[in-house]
């Protein structure tokens, strides 16, 4: 039993063209666009925050290692100032400390007076040395 039509296999139906099928279409593009961009745009940030950390750390080791550093530099300071390394220097190149007869005690002038709001500065005397 055949059931093909004498004209041939459906040779004569046309199809009616749906408009509404393409704007769905569209509509569906446009929507996994948005999708795709939103993928895209979470995974940039993702990458920025990573790089940020990454960076961010590096420079957390480079403050760490400049702290030490410091910290070295203010103890190799310290004692290059010591007073007995400066005694001893100061030997070495002929200087001699203070006799008593050398040293004078003057007794501030009105002008050299410090203003009473600045505390951290105040000077009631002075220390002079003579030859």
């Amino acid at each position: 039993m055949r059931r093909v039509s004498p004209q041939g296999f459906n040779s004569v139906v046309r199809r009616e063209h749906d408009r509404g099928t393409f704007l769905r279409l569209m509509i569906v593009l446009l929507c996994g666009l948005v999708l795709a961009g939103g993928f895209v745009r979470a995974t940039a940030q993702h990458v920025s925050a990573v790089r940020f950390g990454y960076r961010s750390e590096e420079l957390r080791r480079e403050r760490a290692q400049l702290l030490e550093q410091q910290r070295q530099l203010h103890l190799a300071m310290n004692e290059i100032a010591s007073p007995a390394k400066l005694e001893r220097a100061a030997r070495e190149i002929g200087l001699e400390p203070a006799r008593a007869a050398q040293v004078k005690i003057v007794e501030a002038n009105e002008s050299d007076r410090v203003m009473p709001d600045a505390p951290s500065q105040e000077r009631q005397s002075r220390v002079v040395n003579r030859r």
